[in-house]
């Protein structure tokens, strides 16, 4: 009776551990399904989409370009790759072109970003056509402008997310690069979260930041726009507080983005500034850097789409268009917003520019941040030549350094020789003797 009892205890610990692996199993599974993944049929990978960009770039040598840039911290890695197009005479005093700066793909999570690079990148080497564009009118707008793009600033992060993590933004060691730049970096808010804005643990502590900040500052654009998904939204400064840009700087960037709003976006897009829309502020962002320390004129942030139906633990479809039509929808309607830009930005940076206030002391960029663009930006036209220089800039940013230090110690022992000299002077009586 006994063993009987022992074989019944054993069978039904048996039965007992398969029933609720499998229904681990099941639930696993069923959470799984319910979950959208990549559909590659709709979206590029990361590696198939920068060879197209490579490929495109070969066929059109006459009016794009490709390098890439790479840095390194501490035992972490990044590459950018950066497309410029240039039609015609370049960029220079005799004929002076406005410069846009276009960055897609800072977050991983969002890939329809990078598409969108690649329709504008399309576009322009007119392998695509805008519907309802002139080809006359579209030449001579490209004509006046040089476009500098970014087509996936944050390929590490992209290839965490190809690789099962689809609500990773962050780059490859975990920090949100829209969290990583100067302006008043590191701020936590009460709903600080650090998995999703980890700042890193010093402002451009990440390579990816520190070789956007040099291309911006080496560039000088007139036009910024830091493209994201998640809804749809034209922000302009500040992210960190609840105020915009004063006086003419305002008007002129309302009103482009109202232009572009009415006619790309059927008005349903939210307008203003990034603090002040969202519900919450973000510090330490790419667009306020861009508007306060480089000083760009017209600095924007486009979140170009959003699924508000869909759960916090679907990523891919919160963030991203699931469906052939939406996809090409938002691709359309963007790609056509931007052109908008290209067409109207030179009348209104011409009005900002014409009342320009005098440059403010606190808000120019420091000569660190402006040697490394300057490196970077004669790099870019002489190749390895400029290796030299580099390192001979590299000794003169060391000796002016030496130089300021040995000033101020040299300051401190004259002032110490003055009042020592005072104290030991012999004090003469007022009385003769």
């Amino acid at each position: 009776m006994a063993d009987l009892l022992s074989l019944s205890s054993f069978l039904f610990s048996i039965i007992t551990f398969f029933f609720f692996y499998f229904l681990s199993v099941h639930g696993d599974n069923s959470t799984q399904s319910s979950i959208t993944q990549i559909n590659y049929d709709l979206y590029h990978s990361s590696r198939n989409l920068m060879d197209e960009i490579k490929e495109m770039v070969h066929r059109h040598s006459d009016r794009l370009s490709m390098e890439k840039v790479k840095a390194g911290n501490k035992g972490y890695s990044a590459e950018i790759a950066v497309v410029t197009y240039c039609k015609g005479k370049k960029d220079s005093a005799e004929n002076p072109k406005l410069r846009i700066l276009l960055s897609f793909g800072q977050h991983g999570r969002e890939l329809i970003t990078s598409e969108l690079a690649f329709r504008i990148m399309s576009i322009l080497s007119e392998e695509k056509h805008l519907p309802g564009m002139d080809e006359a009118s579209l030449n001579s707008i490209l004509d006046k402008v040089v476009i500098k793009v970014v087509p996936m600033e944050n390929i590490n992060g992209r290839k965490l997310v190809e690789g099962g993590d689809l609500c990773e933004r962050r780059n490859g060691r975990g920090v949100d690069l829209n969290r990583n730049w100067s302006v008043d970096w590191g701020k936590k808010e009460k709903d600080y979260d650090p998995y999703e804005e980890n700042p890193g643990i010093a402002p451009f502590s990440e390579p990816e930041s520190q070789i956007m900040r040099k291309l911006a500052v080496s560039f000088e654009p007139h036009i910024w726009v830091n493209v994201h998904s998640g809804m749809e939204a034209l922000f302009m400064p500040y992210d960190h507080k609840n105020t915009t840009p004063d006086g003419l700087p305002l008007q002129q960037m309302k009103s482009l983005l109202e232009e572009v709003n009415q006619l790309h976006c059927q008005k349903r897009c939210m307008i203003g500034s990034g603090g002040g829309s969202v519900g919450y502020f973000a510090h330490g962002t790419a667009t306020d850097f861009m508007y306060d320390v480089v000083r760009v004129p017209m600095a924007f942030t486009f979140e170009i789409y959003g699924d508000v139906t869909a759960p916090s633990s679907d990523c891919f479809k919160m963030f991203n268009p699931t469906d052939l039509a939406s996809y090409n929808s938002v691709l359309d309607d963007w790609s056509a917003a931007f052109f908008t830009i290209f067409k109207l930005g030179p009348h209104q940076l011409g009005e900002i520019q014409s009342k320009a206030s005098v440059v403010k002391l606190d808000k120019l960029v420091s000569i660190d941040e402006y040697l490394d663009g300057y490196l970077m930006e004669r790099r870019n036209r002489y190749g390895k030549k400029m290796e030299v220089l580099e390192l001979g800039m590299q000794e003169i940013r060391a000796y002016y350094r030496l130089f300021l230090l040995s000033s101020v110690l040299l300051l401190c022992m004259f002032c110490s020789r003055i009042s020592k000299t005072k104290c030991s002077r012999p004090i003469v009586s007022a009385i003769s003797l």
